[in-house]
């Protein structure tokens, strides 16, 4: 449904779901508003999110008792954080990243300061060389205190895939590892229980391409008896007939919502399948491939080296662009907005590490094609006077 005549080229933002996902999510409304009651109370819902929450345990690597659905990745992360408050002690540290999403970093300093903890920002390198300097300035950030890292699978703003595997094997189980997936499955090949961290929050609605407000959370079977919803609701204390265990009761039903969104997930992994003759693996290459592609037009149009190594590149590439002269606190960047209202161009300019400088982000998903990123590049090269 995306609009005629815009390049669409930032659905590393908020996804884009096919028509046929938006389709099976109507359906399913309709069912449910013909008879509510019957719907929730009678089992239905409970049988269609448990048939749901089986074909993403199967798509991420995971196990069904260990994964429940929340709206987003962030809600995920809120989840986590406030579930290890108690454990929190006054000193304590929760390190994160300084590529770290910016709501999910919030929540991080919520949270500490609730139990007078602190939030401890280990400073990665952009651009950088090799995802060993990650490695390193994340362990450098660790100290005896620390107990939590929370760490992006592939950070927003910068686009990097980081080397999560390599954090959680050194620091499991002496530090409790979340790990921010929001952008990996459906864009990398993506095994949550390989992985080893105690938590891994994603989101469906981004490259798997559910309905929008779609996410999950995973928790490995030793720190499951401690997790909650951030909102507290009738499974707290057995009150929701889930089958599934204590955490889906905490999880699988917190007040009257719409989750449509959730139950559309196995409709949007069969229509990306099949969008690919490869089925998955071949949707993962294909996007990778592009967004390679067009990181390198972008580059030759800017005439700069590569701010990353290839094999840290995704299906999203953040290039920088020369610093503006504003705050920072716009919600369009100039460049972002010159390429939106005078070339018909979606992609974000961030801000980032702090103004004036920032970057460039591109996304690529099987809509999109080569010759959309030239354009891109001609009309950064025009708006940048080149």
């Amino acid at each position: 449904m995306l609009e005629d005549g815009v390049l669409h080229l930032n659905h590393g933002s908020f996804g884009a779901t096919p028509t046929a996902v938006l389709e099976a999510q109507q359906r399913l409304r309709s069912r449910m508003e013909a008879n509510p009651t019957r719907y929730f109370l009678g089992g239905e819902y409970q049988r269609e999110l448990d048939s749901a929450r089986r074909a993403v345990a199967d798509f991420v690597g995971g196990d069904e008792a260990g994964l429940v659905f929340v709206n987003n990745a962030t809600s995920g992360v809120n989840a986590v954080l406030r579930s290890l408050e108690p454990i929190l002690a006054p000193g304590d540290e929760i390190v994160v990243s300084d590529h770290e999403y910016n709501a999910c970093r919030n929540a991080a300093a919520v949270s500490a300061s609730r139990s007078g903890a602190r939030v401890v920002a280990a400073r990665v390198p952009f651009p950088l060389e090799s995802p060993q300097q990650v490695v390193d300035a994340v362990l450098a950030a660790v100290t005896g205190r620390t107990r939590v890292l929370l760490i992006d699978a592939v950070t927003s703003a910068t686009g990097l895939v980081m080397p999560v595997a390599d954090l959680v094997a050194q620091l499991e189980p002496d530090v409790r590892v979340l790990v921010d997936a929001a952008h990996a499955p459906g864009m990398i090949d993506f095994d949550v229980s390989e992985l080893g961290a105690s938590y891994v929050t994603a989101n469906c609605h981004k490259w798997m391409c559910s309905a929008k407000g779609a996410g999950f959370l995973w928790v490995r079977p030793d720190r499951r008896d401690d997790v909650y919803h951030s909102v507290i609701s009738h499974g707290y204390n057995g009150g929701w007939p889930s089958g599934g265990g204590r955490l889906h009761a905490q999880f699988d039903w917190t007040g009257t919502d719409d989750p449509s969104a959730w139950l559309t997930v196995p409709a949007a992994l069969e229509a990306v399948e099949a969008m690919h003759p490869e089925g998955w693996p071949g949707v993962h290459r294909s996007i990778r491939e592009l967004c390679l592609a067009g990181r390198r037009v972008l580059l030759d149009a800017l005439e700069i080296d590569p701010p990353a190594p290839d094999d840290m590149i995704g299906a999203i590439a953040s290039v920088p662009v020369p610093p503006a002269n504003h705050s920072g606190s716009e919600i369009f960047d100039p460049l972002m907005a010159a390429l939106e209202q005078r070339h018909r161009i979606q992609a974000p300019v961030f801000t980032w590490p702090a103004p004036p400088d920032r970057l460039l982000r591109i996304s690529a998903h099987l809509y999109n094609d080569e010759s959309q990123y030239q354009r891109l590049a001609e009309a950064v090269a025009t708006e940048l006077g080149r």
